[in-house]
C-alpha cells in the first residue's frame, strides 16, 4: 500500500531527527533551566512515555497475528516511531532529575482523573487489559480490524495529549516533538480509517 510505505519513509526520518535532538533539550533555546516536576514539559514526557509503550505492546501483539503485510508494516511503523519517542522522553526525565511515573496522570493538562485507570486504562485513548488480552486471542482479519480500531482510538488520545503539550510545554525541542506527534498521528488516523474501510469496518467513534 503506498499510503503506508509514505508513513514508513516519514517514520524513518522522525527517528533520525528525534535522535539528533534528544541531547539538546537541556540547553534548548539558550536557557539551561530545569522544568519543575509539575510542569507540562514534565509531566507530557512521564503521561506520553505511558502511552506510548502502550502503542508498541498492541503493535508487536499483531504483528503475530496476522500475515497482511500492509498491517505488519504499519504496526512495526508504529512501534519503532513511539519507542524512539518514548525512549527520548524518559532520557529527558532523567536529564532533569525528576519522576519518571505520574502520581495523578493528566494533571498537568487540568485533566487529572479524567480516565479513572480502570482495568489498565490509564490516560484517555488507551486500551483496558481486556482489550489487550483479546487482541492477543484474534486472528487474521479480525486482528487487523481490533487493532486498526484501538489504535484509532490510542491516537486520538496521543494527538490531544500532544496538543496540550505544544500549547503549555515550555522546553521548545520539546514542543517541536509534540506538534510534529499530532501531524504524524492524524496522518497515520486517516490510513487507519482507510484501511478499515478497505475490510469492511470503521473507527469505533
Amino acid at each position: 500500500m503506498r499510503h503506508v510505505g509514505l508513513i514508513a519513509g516519514a517514520a524513518a526520518t522522525a527517528l533520525v531527527a528525534a535522535g539528533a535532538i534528544t541531547y539538546a533539550v537541556a540547553g534548548d533555546d539558550g536557557s539551561s533551566r530545569t522544568p519543575s516536576a509539575e510542569s507540562a514539559d514534565a509531566g507530557f514526557a512521564r503521561d506520553m512515555a505511558v502511552h506510548h509503550q502502550q502503542a508498541v505492546e498492541m503493535s508487536y501483539i499483531v504483528r503475530d497475528r496476522t500475515e497482511d503485510e500492509d498491517v505488519r508494516r504499519l504496526a512495526y511503523d508504529i512501534a519503532q516511531t513511539q519507542a524512539n519517542q518514548r525512549g527520548m522522553m524518559i532520557g529527558w526525565l532523567d536529564l532533569w532529575g525528576l519522576p519518571k511515573v505520574s502520581s495523578e496522570p493528566m494533571a498537568w493538562m487540568d485533566m487529572g482523573g479524567m480516565a479513572s485507570g480502570k482495568d489498565g486504562a490509564l490516560m484517555p485513548g488507551m486500551a483496558t487489559n481486556t482489550e489487550l488480552k483479546k487482541l492477543g486471542t484474534l486472528n487474521g482479519k479480525q486482528a487487523e480490524i481490533f487493532y486498526l480500531q484501538l489504535m484509532t482510538d490510542h491516537h486520538k488520545g496521543g494527538v490531544h495529549m500532544a496538543e496540550g503539550c505544544a500549547e503549555r510545554c515550555t522546553v521548545g525541542v520539546e514542543k517541536r516533538l509534540a506538534q510534529g506527534m499530532v501531524e504524524a498521528q492524524q496522518s497515520e488516523i486517516g490510513l487507519m480509517t482507510d484501511m478499515l474501510k478497505e475490510r469492511g469496518a470503521a473507527p469505533r467513534s
